[in-house]
C-alpha cells in the first residue's frame, strides 16, 4: 500500500512542475511586433496640357485694298491654352522658341519683298513672370528663331498656360511674297536649365 501511494505522488509532481513554467510565460509575453519597411520612389514629372488649338491659322495676312495693300494686314493676337500643365518637383522652368512664319518659296525675295512674318509668342501661368520670345528674321527668311527662358517656379504647380502670338509685322513693312506661311512655337516645361 505504502508503495503504491508513493508512486502516484512521484506521478503527480512532474505534472504539477510542468503547470507553473507554462502559466509564468503567458504573463511574461502576451504579443510581439516586428517591423518590415516598406519604400518606394516618385519619379520626377513634368507634363503640358493639350493644346486647345493644335494650329492656328491666320487666314489671309495682306491687306487686299487701301494705301497699304499687298502689306501685311493687322492680326488679332491669337490665344492657345494648354490646360492642366504640371511638374512634380520645385525648381521648373518654362521656355519658349519661336519661328518666324516663311513662305513656302525659298527664292530670295526681289527688293521690296519679303517671304517672313515676324511675331510674339508669349506665355504666361508659370514662374513669377511670363516668357517671351519675339523673332527677328530678314527679309530673305534668314534667322527666323528666337528663345527665352521664363523664371523659375519655386514649387511643385498644377495650372494652365496661356501663350500669345501677337504683334505680327513683316521685316522693314515689306510686300509679302505670295504663298504659303508657316512657323512653330515650341514650349518646354522643365528642370532648370531648360534644354531646347
Amino acid at each position: 500500500m505504502k508503495s503504491a501511494l508513493f508512486k502516484s505522488s512521484l506521478l503527480l509532481l512532474p505534472l504539477y512542475g510542468m503547470a507553473v513554467p507554462a502559466s509564468a510565460q503567458e504573463a511574461v509575453s502576451e504579443t510581439a511586433s516586428g517591423q518590415v519597411a516598406v519604400t518606394g520612389s516618385v519619379a520626377r514629372l513634368c507634363i503640358l496640357g493639350e493644346p486647345s488649338r493644335a494650329v492656328v491659322d491666320l487666314g489671309q495676312m495682306v491687306q487686299t485694298s487701301g494705301t497699304s495693300v499687298g502689306r501685311i494686314a493687322a492680326l488679332a493676337t491669337q490665344s492657345v491654352s494648354l490646360p492642366g500643365s504640371f511638374c512634380n518637383f520645385a525648381g521648373s522652368v518654362l521656355g519658349v522658341s519661336a519661328t518666324a512664319l516663311l513662305g513656302d518659296s525659298t527664292i530670295a525675295p526681289p527688293a521690296g519683298f519679303s517671304r517672313a512674318v515676324n511675331y510674339t509668342a508669349t506665355a504666361t501661368g508659370w514662374g513669377n513672370s511670363g516668357t517671351a520670345a519675339t523673332t527677328n528674321a530678314a527679309v530673305d527668311g534668314s534667322s527666323p528663331d528666337s528663345a527665352a527662358t521664363g523664371s523659375t517656379q519655386p514649387s511643385p504647380k498644377l495650372g494652365d498656360i496661356e501663350v500669345a502670338l501677337s504683334s505680327f509685322s513683316a521685316p522693314q513693312n515689306a510686300l509679302l511674297v505670295a504663298g504659303n506661311y508657316s512657323g512653330l512655337v515650341t514650349l518646354t516645361l522643365g528642370p532648370v536649365p531648360v534644354t531646347e
